[in-house]
């Protein structure tokens, strides 16, 4: 049952060959035995997640199961769940038990599954390797000396090792994509909007999107039918109509046109990294795609964009934790303006600052026109790079990392080479568009590599059939890593 696809479980349930209660039970106990070692979990609630389990039961007893009805799945703990400690990694909100639902939260109930808890997660989202959270370093199930990517690495991890069947990460500039690469899992960050932001605890408004992570690209297809549509208690989504993500699944690749942009296949991406895209590439010719030359000529300016813009709205973000209405307060502290600066400079963590900190500086009177509105303008020409490509194709693909998952410890005293991992990654949230990582081979080490596949906006559809069919000829997503 560990290896079993999301539609298997859900075969298996309606036939009633296993339980809700069964499946919860079997997933709690491996969090139980491996989670220590991992650390992919902050909080686990075996109570709520059974009673949920006994409710599904009910549900699919009663003839109104859907498709993700008595399935477990873990949330990655940006996302607010009512009764639920809620602590985006940081010691600002380590006792923070949250009092409503996000709506991704809200969606997935709706639908039945069975939430087996929070995973861990670098700290408000900030980090590209899970090193950055108060509750400490995740492990990469593939070998535990390394990392599992980030930030949505707590979530990658406990997919990888079977900890749960899928799990919701986000997604601000490569942290769905990436951890699933280096983790040997699908991830996939949709068209910014098509998921509701309510109630996810923000990092950078205008790029942050949330997604799934599963073990294939149908899997996450089935997740997305769930997550997305239209809210309007969030001003940035999308009011268009409900679509079946799952609806091309089956169809050919004949006569697709890949975009191969060079510059994803320059200097900086590793020789094992580049050989198994390569191969990847060669797979989707053989299916009968075929592979067109393309451009991206802004694509290097992307990391210092995103550094400017992302900070900055970090910094206006992150000024709600202030001690006053929730979250951790500094236990002694001489007035008011006291109590501001020991809270926030107990309760975040060196990453959170340094970011908060670049922020409140490109954005300050005299730097917003030199820094925050020159990021904007490039955000501006990196867009219209993607849309020139487009003309000339229908997907674009990649590698996901320039190279395969590092020590731990490895890059955290340098913060420029730890934003570099997220080179390939970080155009597609500056230009809102859709993305998402499969698992194309291992590299050095045995260690996974990751097939990044771009879609055109509200490309979804076509880029999750494209995911499917290349893991309908090859097995690369169906490997698990021993334990």
């Amino acid at each position: 049952m560990i290896n079993a696809s999301l539609k298997e479980l859900a075969a298996a349930l309606a036939a009633k060959q296993v339980s809700s209660l069964e499946l919860a039970t079997l997933f709690l106990e491996r969090i139980a035995q491996f989670n220590p070692a991992l650390n992919a979990f902050i909080t686990v609630d075996g109570e709520k997640s059974l009673a949920m389990a006994r409710e599904a039961d009910a549900r699919i007893a009663r003839g109104e199961g859907g498709p993700l009805t008595g399935i477990p799945i873990a949330h990655k703990d940006i996302f607010c769940a009512e009764g639920w400690l809620t602590t985006c990694g940081s010691k600002m909100l380590s006792n923070f038990v949250s009092p409503y639902d996000a709506t991704v939260i809200e969606r997935f109930k709706a639908a039945g599954t069975v939430t087996l808890g929070k995973t861990n997660m670098d700290e408000f989202a900030m980090g590209s390797s899970n090193e950055t959270s108060f509750y400490g370093p995740v492990k990469n199930p593939w070998d535990p000396a390394v990392v599992p990517g980030g930030s949505s690495g707590g979530s990658a991890a406990a997919v990888s090792a079977r900890l749960t069947p899928a799990a919701t990460g986000t997604d601000t500039g490569g942290s769905i994509r990436q951890p699933a690469a280096l983790c040997g899992l699908t991830g996939l960050k949709p068209t910014y909007g098509v998921v509701s932001r309510y109630g996810m605890i923000a990092f950078a408004s205008s790029l942050d999107q949330a997604g799934p992570m599963a073990k294939s690209a149908e899997d996450c297809a089935l997740m997305l039918n769930a997550m997305a549509g239209f809210d309007a208690r969030d001003s940035t989504s999308l009011e268009r109509e409900a679509e079946d993500y799952t609806r091309d699944l089956g169809q050919p690749l004949a006569g697709l046109r890949v975009g191969l942009p060079k510059e994803f296949f320059a200097e900086g991406l590793s020789a094992d990294v580049a050989q198994a895209v390569e191969a990847a590439i060669a797979e989707y010719r053989r299916l009968g795609a075929v592979t067109v030359d393309v451009s991206l000529p802004n694509m290097n300016l992307s990391v210092p964009a995103y550094y400017v813009i992302a900070p900055a709205e970090a910094s206006s973000n992150l000024s709600r934790f202030d001690g006053v209405r929730y979250g951790w307060r500094a236990p002694q502290y001489g007035d008011l303006a006291d109590m501001y600066c020991k809270s926030r400079a107990q309760g975040f963590g060196a990453e959170v600052k340094r970011r908060i900190l670049i922020g409140t500086y490109v954005l300050s009177h005299g730097y917003y026109d030199a820094y925050y509105l020159q990021a904007q303008r490039i955000r501006r020409l990196i867009a219209r790079d993607f849309v020139e490509a487009f003309r000339q194709c229908d997907l674009i693909m990649g590698p996901t990392s320039p190279t395969v998952a590092f020590a731990l410890g490895d890059k955290a005293g340098d913060p420029v080479q730890m934003y570099l991992s997220d080179i390939y990654t970080i155009a597609v949230n500056l230009a809102g568009l859709p993305g998402m990582s499969i698992p194309c081979g291992f590299g050095n080490q045995g260690r996974p590599v990751g097939l990044q596949i771009i879609g055109n906006y509200f490309g979804e559809a076509r880029m999750l059939n494209a995911a499917h069919q290349y893991q309908l000829a090859t097995d690369w997503h169906r490997r698990a890593p021993t334990r």
